[in-house]
């Protein structure tokens, strides 16, 4: 394992709709170029470098970048610009274009949204990846889903956040005291905060993915489109599930795993929906472990 990267200037990619994509580069340095790669595809209103605990078990044997979606993080959201499921897709695509090099072996690690992304992305263009790590995608089945015209839990919730603090510290430690985010490792969630928010002149901080994208981005997700790509994915594909819980697409595990050709169903019980910064290393290697299994076939 090597130490956690410095944090340096982003890439920027030209995606769709000409929306500017971040790109984060969370590799050791002296990690060959060559070496497989790993690109991280996070949850609705977080952003690229939440992965970096994560990576940090992995960035000395696999090349590991993350993207921004459209409208998180340091990448753009112009107006009128779409925030459909689709779109986040042609985000993925736009930075593959940029990274993949010939006889690299590139392995999507997606989480939540970021999943489904990832699974639409390989659909439209087969091939982009050598295998998927999905960690709770949302890939919904038919009817498992309020209506189209119900309330949304998630984009309510959304719409209600709290997007000025007077400081990272404060932010950081609201977060700490109450649900979700509380759950989250304490170096995972100051990755999230210190790459989540964008100092005002006043010297406080705003939430650089704005309530009212993260609420719209939720509202995607009736239309999100990944289950009725299932069938077209041939590739190894892990769907990983934690612990039941109220809301949340961990009901949908199951039945995504079982639509997939070469599907898997991964349970681990003693995680939440943020798995993945939860317990960054319980979670490195369930994907090293994945991804030499998919390397013998």
């Amino acid at each position: 394992m090597s130490g956690s990267p410095p944090v340096g200037p982003a890439t920027f990619v030209t995606s769709s709709e000409g929306q500017r994509i971040a790109l984060h580069d969370l590799s050791d340095p002296a990690t060959p170029v060559d070496a497989p790669l790993l690109l991280f595809s996070h949850a609705t209103g977080f952003h690229g470098r939440v992965w970096t605990q994560m990576a940090t078990h992995l960035n000395d044997r696999f090349r590991c970048l993350a993207l921004d979606y459209r409208g998180h993080g340091l990448s753009t959201l112009a107006q009128g610009a779409s925030l459909a499921w689709s779109r986040m897709a042609d985000d993925a695509l736009a930075v593959l274009d940029h990274i993949v090099t010939p006889r690299v072996a590139v392995h999507g690690v997606g989480h939540s949204m970021g999943g489904a992304a990832l699974a639409l992305a390989e659909a439209r263009r087969p091939g982009s990846f050598r295998s998927l790590w999905l960690y709770e995608p949302v890939i919904i089945p038919p009817g498992g889903l309020i209506s189209a015209d119900g309330p949304n839990p998630m984009a309510d919730g959304a719409i209600r956040r709290r997007s000025r603090f007077a400081s990272f510290d404060e932010a950081y430690e609201n977060y700490a005291a109450k649900e979700p985010l509380r759950q989250l490792l304490p170096a995972a969630l100051r990755d999230y905060v210190d790459g989540g928010f964008e100092v005002q002149p006043d010297g406080s901080i705003m939430l650089r993915c704005e309530p009212a994208t993260e609420a719209e981005v939720f509202r995607q997700a009736r239309a999100g489109g990944a289950w009725a790509v299932m069938p077209e994915l041939t590739l190894p594909v892990a769907i990983v599930a934690g612990r039941m819980e109220e809301y949340g697409p961990v009901a949908f595990a199951p039945a995504a795993a079982a639509a997939l050709p070469r599907g898997r169903l991964i349970e681990r019980p003693g995680l939440g929906h943020f798995g993945p910064l939860e317990d960054p290393q319980l979670m490195a290697g369930d994907l090293e472990s994945w991804i030499g299994e998919v390397s013998r076939e």
